[in-house]
């Protein structure tokens, strides 16, 4: 099972002729029906329903369809390659150089914790290759992933092995929703109707990817808080596919898993099984809004490790300091660091091997002896001394050809024979699938947390595979999908030997961030994009799917010298980054002290409020479209509305905003100005924000009272 997930599911249920299943959250539910021919199709997803609405839905007999079409086709729950079937399909496997599958129904179980998993066993007729279908519900998000084991005595090779296919009810006018973007422009949200044929998103990089989320989102008319809504979600840090089809019959079918291609992805021998990655899925009639704090929800309780602990504002010494770094540069910004509030320091890249510049050192993780003669912890003991807790920045999976490492080991790297090595930022990709490269990297890792009071890792990952080769192994196909199994083994490792260890996901900013680097990781580096203004819409984008309590976002130096140079006040920076995990990243030696003293105020706020920013119900009041954005965090009794104002064009009056999540019949105090307002009021007329001009943002704290 996906280590993606954890108990406390609903038991699914079964009708008496052991051929029908309903699983159940607390709004919605989801059905599939085996038919007599042994068909499995797909019934219900949306509203709950009860076991006999199941059992009617599943006494309608499927249509008969004209020889050039299916009657499986938009109909099917796990569709494999081979027979009556024109869809794409999720199941694509080739023995003996044939392709193509034919099953028979072995049985089910709902095993699992609590009895709240649901497995339905297939058996395919040549081969010996078995597929388990694997539901379970968390909330009123259903999971699904299938395992496939090879019990025959040939090989084998799964070309295709998706996670689950999610089948949408008929409906009119469908439009799909998704996140794209670049480097430090990342989680862009666009929205456009779907038209027929397919829509294919995903990575051919090696990993998740700046340009896509793993995430799509269909409806037909909803708001942001009103209206139904579909959204799947994959758990999976490797290159992934998810394919949105409407058919010619206007049915829609979402088929999702690892891998960017059809070309192959494991050679299975005789007793091997894999199991594909989580796919998740849920249906909200709360609107946009409704299903994103329905996902933020799940992630909270069954995804993000300890995510009932709030994460520390840290301080990142990389603007700072870029590769000019020593122990004691670092422990006067640690010195600078505490005085305003920090909680949590961290040395970003520059502290190990012959690491001066990008084109050295990496795979030598051992301190500098001239910047750290003594090693990590004499600063991790002085930045401890001082209140705070002690990060480090690595990035295991790449070496630089200048390293010791790479001298020794040149054929540990990813390589296609006879063809040049190619250079991303002066490195290579080392290949994650060799258990030598493995043991290797866990016996540097573990030295090196083991040798110093370390609290934190920044784990980045700054380039893509290209070329993906294994000469030594005769099916070097597998090291795509190995290297991210390698990964999440090297992290669990780490984790369960050094527990007090928090660790963060970063790929040059936001390029590895999914469920399933998630359920490994305390939080995420959202983008390499620091300026608080392009950030109100990466970070719009991101609350689609994820919650605040992961989304790491840095105050940084005015002008923005790394991107646009854009001049904005350290309110609105703070303001900016205090909608997720707070951090700052400007080179505080060059502060002045009233900068230090209103930050220090900054950040004594954002303390205050962050148990409901990282924990609370988010709310999207207005999106950031070029005038008033807002949102606002709901928990208990308290209430925080984060407001930005892009630009006062005209003198126009800025509009009043509209809250959500409140009782209307309760009574609100607002902490900045002391006024009470009634909680219908502010429902449906809204409040003031007292903003104006250009680049102007507050803080507006509520509580009933």
């Amino acid at each position: 099972m996906p280590e993606t997930v954890k108990p406390g599911a609903v038991r699914p249920e079964t009708a008496a002729d052991g051929r029908t299943w309903l699983l159940s959250g607390p709004t919605s539910s989801y059905a599939l029906h085996l038919t007599g021919a042994d068909e499995l199709i797909h019934l219900h997803w949306g509203p709950r329903i009860a076991l006999a609405d199941a059992e009617a839905l599943a006494a309608v007999p499927l249509q008969g369809r004209a020889s050039f079409e299916s009657h499986l086709d938009g109909r099917e729950e796990y569709p494999a390659e081979g027979g009556p079937r024109f869809v794409r399909p999720a199941l694509s496997v080739r023995t003996a150089g044939r392709r193509g599958t034919e099953w028979t129904f072995e049985g089910y179980d709902t095993e699992g914790d609590e009895g709240a998993e649901l497995r339905l066993r297939l058996r395919f007729r040549d081969g010996g290759l078995s597929v388990t279908l694997h539901y379970r519900m968390r909330g009123d998000v259903v999971e699904r992933w299938a395992t496939l084991r090879n019990d025959g005595g040939e090989p084998q090779e799964l070309l295709r092995a998706d996670s689950a296919t999610w089948t949408l009810p008929e409906r009119d006018g469908w439009r799909l929703s998704q996140l794209h973007g670049r480097w430090a422009a990342e989680s862009r949200l666009v929205r456009a109707p779907l038209t027929y044929g397919e829509k294919v998103i995903g990575s051919r990089r090696g990993h998740t990817g700046h340009q896509h989320l793993p995430w799509v989102a269909l409806d037909t008319d909803a708001t942001e808080e009103r209206g139904e809504v579909y959204g799947c979600a994959l758990g999976w840090s490797g290159s992934w596919r998810i394919a949105v089809a409407q058919l010619p019959d206007a049915r829609v079918q979402i088929t999702g898993g690892a891998g960017h291609d059809d070309s192959g992805l494991l050679l299975l021998a005789a007793g091997e099984s894999f199991t594909t990655p989580l796919f998740a899925g849920l249906w909200s009639d709360g609107g946009f809004g409704g299903a994103s704090r329905t996902w933020h929800a799940y992630q909270r309780a069954h995804v993000v490790p300890d995510a009932e602990r709030d994460r520390p504002v840290l301080f990142n010494s990389w603007e700072a300091t870029f590769f000019d770094i020593s122990e004691e540069q670092q422990a006067a910004l640690a010195r600078r660091a505490a005085e305003i509030g920090v909680e949590l320091f961290v040395v970003d890249d520059g502290w190990f091997g012959a690491r001066t510049s990008d084109r050295a050192g990496l795979g030598d993780w051992r301190p500098n002896p001239e910047r750290f003669p003594h090693g990590l912890k004499p600063l991790a003991d002085r930045v401890h001394a001082l209140g705070m807790r002690f990060g480090i920045w690595v990035e295991p999976e790449m070496v630089n050809p200048d390293s010791d490492l790479y001298r020794a080991h040149p054929d540990w790297v990813q390589f296609q024979p006879g063809r040049k090595r190619t250079e991303f930022r002066n490195q290579l990709m080392l290949n994650l699938a060799r258990e030598d490269v493995q043991e290797y990297l866990w016996d540097q890792l573990h030295g090196l947390l083991s040798s110093a009071p370390i609290d934190y890792v920044k784990w980045d990952f700054n380039r893509c595979f290209t070329d993906a080769g294994w000469p030594d192994d005769p099916y070097s196909q597998r090291l795509w999908v190995d290297h991210v199994r390698a990964l999440y083994a090297l992290l669990d490792r780490l984790r369960a030997a050094h527990p007090g260890v928090a660790f963060e996901s970063c790929s040059g900013g936001g390029g590895r961030i999914d469920l399933g680097i998630m359920s490994r990781t305390d939080q995420v580096w959202t983008s390499d994009n620091t300026d608080p203004l392009d950030r109100l819409d990466i970070q719009h984008g991101f609350s689609q799917i994820h919650p605040a309590r992961v989304m790491a976002a840095w105050v940084t130096d005015s002008p923005n010298t790394q991107l646009n140079g854009r001049v904005s006040s350290l309110r609105f920076r703070f303001v900016s980054a205090m909608a997720g995990v707070l951090g700052i990243g400007g080179d505080l030696s060059e502060w002045s002290a009233e900068e230090l003293a209103e930050a220090r105020r900054w950040v004594d706020l954002y303390k205050e409020i962050r148990p409901v920013v990282q924990r609370g119900d988010l709310y999207r009041l207005r999106p950031p479209t070029g005038g008033l954005s807002a949102v606002q965090y709901v928990r208990g009794d308290e209430s925080v509305v984060l407001a930005w104002l892009q630009a006062q064009r005209y003198g126009e009056p800025v509009p009043a905003l509209r809250l959500r999540g409140l009782d209307p019949a309760a009574t609100y105090k607002c902490r900045e100005t002391g006024e009470v307002h009634r909680g219908a009021v502010l429902l449906h007329h809204g409040m003031r924000t007292g903003l104006s001009g250009d680049l102007d943002a507050a803080v507006i704290r509520l509580r009933r009272i």
